[in-house]
């Protein structure tokens, strides 16, 4: 992993892609109605200081990355325990994203289709860029993220005649303990889910950490911000809330004259790009930490296995569409928690304090 170097641009454009990700087609803090863009607002503004622990974190321990941290500062025992459960974190995002792949495809476009085919389709897909590394991931994040911004941006802008500023109206009209549901939900899923990038990367400067992960951080948000707020605006809190890919459905009302333009295959595209790169980093972290956690020298010859196993957990993972949003609302905030906020500050504490004792003793020295 140390051997492959990415730019600090192409490090933003993979989070920022990586935020969008599954989020994309979904109505992010979508429970808090039409005050979503109050929860939107506090869930990044709760989440920028989860993602500079993040950052501080690769910043205390140059050239490395979670894995090797946790190692060095709870021990090797205890460090390898928490290696594997954040293995199983990376693991079980990768399924659960993969997961909304075939839902997709199977609610808007091929019904009649298994759900496995493009989930197989997307998970050998990723196994094969993941096979060839980060900077691939890389170079191919910072071609298609500029052309998914185009794309977005030309949508927008058509989608503002559709816009009905009454849908927000009143403001502040919702349930206080509702939009704070909301902004956690957002926080959770996704903004704080850079707690991957921690076990990848491990190239940048000292200094760069700060920068890659909050600017891709904020791109992202401001996408999510954009196309969230829009479906409200655009179909409504009701007709919005009873969808399970608002997003598509907006886009879907752009026409030509009378004649249906078709767009909505520029959200599904931005979309399995978004995806794939979250599926294929979460893919990555996995792979590296099983490597890192039982000494190997390599993470490649573990892609393909892994990569299956993560193709047969996305099928078996729910039952249904239903089934997947009742666990996104109801279970994945707690579960994702400790991962993603209350282990990166436990080891921040505890490195900070080991590094001052390290820092002292070579005084004294």
């Amino acid at each position: 992993m140390n051997e492959e170097v990415i730019s600090n641009k192409q490090g933003i454009f993979i989070i920022s892609l990586f935020v969008m990700g599954s989020s994309m087609i979904l109505t992010t803090a979508g429970e808090a109605k039409k005050d979503i863009w109050i929860a939107l607002i506090l869930s990044i503004l709760s989440a920028l200081p989860i993602v500079l622990v993040h950052a501080r974190l690769q910043t205390l321990f140059p050239k490395k990355d979670l894995y090797d941290i946790l190692e060095f500062v709870l021990g090797k025992f205890i460090g390898k325990g928490i290696c594997i459960l954040f293995v199983w974190f990376s693991f079980f995002l990768s399924g659960l994203v993969l997961r909304v792949f075939g839902d997709f495809i199977y609610v808007v476009a091929l019904p009649e289709t298994p759900e496995i085919i493009p989930m197989i389709l997307t998970g050998v897909l990723s196994i094969c860029i993941v096979r060839e590394g980060i900077k691939v991931i890389g170079k191919w994040s910072e071609f298609f993220f500029i052309v998914i911004i185009i794309l977005l941006m030309i949508v927008f802008l058509l989608l503002i005649e559709k816009i009905d500023i009454n849908n927000l109206r009143p403001l502040f009209n919702e349930d206080l303990n509702l939009v704070i549901e909301a902004s956690f939900h957002a926080f959770i899923f996704p903004f704080t889910q850079t707690i991957i990038f921690t076990t990848v990367f491990s190239t940048f400067d000292k200094k760069a950490y700060y920068k890659v992960y909050t600017r891709g951080l904020l791109i992202g948000w401001i996408i999510l911000f954009i196309f969230s707020v829009n479906d409200i605006l655009i179909l409504g809190v009701t007709v919005s809330g009873n969808m399970y890919f608002p997003s598509y459905a907006s886009v879907r009302l752009l026409e030509i004259g009378a004649i249906s333009a078709g767009f909505e295959i520029i959200i599904a595209v931005a979309f399995l790009i978004a995806g794939f790169i979250k599926v294929s980093m979460c893919l990555l972290s996995t792979c590296n930490g099983i490597a890192k956690t039982f000494g190997c020298d390599d993470y490649r010859f573990l892609v393909t296995p892994v990569g299956l196993m993560i193709i047969s957990l996305s099928y078996f993972i729910h039952d249904s569409v239903m089934e997947k949003s009742k666990f996104a609302l109801d279970v994945y905030p707690f579960y994702a928690l400790p991962f993603q906020v209350i282990l990166p500050i436990l080891v921040l504490v505890i490195a900070e304090i080991k590094k001052k004792q390290l820092e002292d003793h070579l005084n004294k020295i």
